[in-house]
């Protein structure tokens, strides 16, 4: 199985903090993971040291070449991200502010192509904004600017996604249309990694990897019943695992009875 990106012995500091002991993780390419865990655990600084946005004692590997070597427009066509609570210019129209995740594609100053709108309009399209795309980002609700920063993410039209808490601010029935957008990248094989604290979510992923007080409690295939264990232990067993319905979803011990 092809490997999209390594990290290895990778320990990380934020000023004097330790927040993650030495590391070492294999991300498969073709599939999804979700990265969870407890609050504070080091879930969202794990993500932004795979994306090369916090130094770290380690390396990254971004398919097969240190992440450092990569020039930083070569490197932002073949991963991009989106962190969470991520700012932007709120006087921007939201096809403005999507065409930029077109920015690595782009000589520097050159007019957007006739490829860079159509995978503008594609993102707006699979994120369900496009009505939405003469309208100012200051003026759209916390809902919809989220789905904007994701279709923003998507027009990159990177083989890698790293996203970091993308479900904040989407009520169901877009989280579900986030989860399609997902199922579609993998099937055009895609790899994307998503830090989530929706637990029911997560377990839909292909992988899961578990991160409790700085280091990487288990990772591995999230049907799995070891999988589901090291989740349960990862909460002190305040949560259990079970098949509901003909898929697995986490439930308060205290809603169990």
């Amino acid at each position: 199985m092809n490997t999209a990106i390594v990290l290895q012995s990778s320990a990380t500091h934020l000023g004097k903090v330790q927040v993650l002991r030495a590391l070492d993780a294999r991300f498969a390419a073709g599939r999804w993971c979700a990265v969870v865990g407890p609050n504070g655990a080091g879930k969202s600084t794990l993500l932004r040291v795979l994306a090369g946005l916090l130094p770290t004692d380690g390396t990254v590997s971004l398919m097969g070449r240190p992440l450092a070597a990569w020039p930083a427009r070569e490197r932002a066509r073949q991963l991009a991200w989106l962190g969470q609570a991520e700012a932007a210019a709120f006087d921007l129209t939201v096809y403005d502010l999507v065409l930029l995740g077109r920015l690595p594609h782009r000589d520097w100053l050159a007019p957007a192509t006739a490829r860079d709108h159509a995978a503008v309009v594609q993102a707006l399209a699979q994120m369900q904004v496009t009505h939405l795309q003469a309208r100012r980002l200051g003026d759209l609700s916390s809902g919809e600017r989220q789905r904007v920063l994701l279709a923003r993410a998507l027009a990159v039209q990177a083989p890698l996604l790293l996203m970091d808490e993308p479900l904040t601010h989407l009520d169901p029935p877009h989280q579900a249309d986030w989860l399609a957008v997902v199922r579609q990248l993998l099937a055009a094989g895609g790899t994307v990694i998503s830090v989530l604290h929706e637990l029911n979510m997560a377990l839909q992923a292909d992988d899961l990897l578990i991160v409790k007080a700085g280091h990487i409690a288990h990772h591995g295939p999230s049907a799995s019943a070891v999988t589901h264990q090291a989740l349960q232990a990862a909460f002190d067993g305040r949560i259990e695992v079970h098949p509901v319905a003909g898929r697995q979803v986490a439930l308060p011990r205290n809603q169990i009875g």
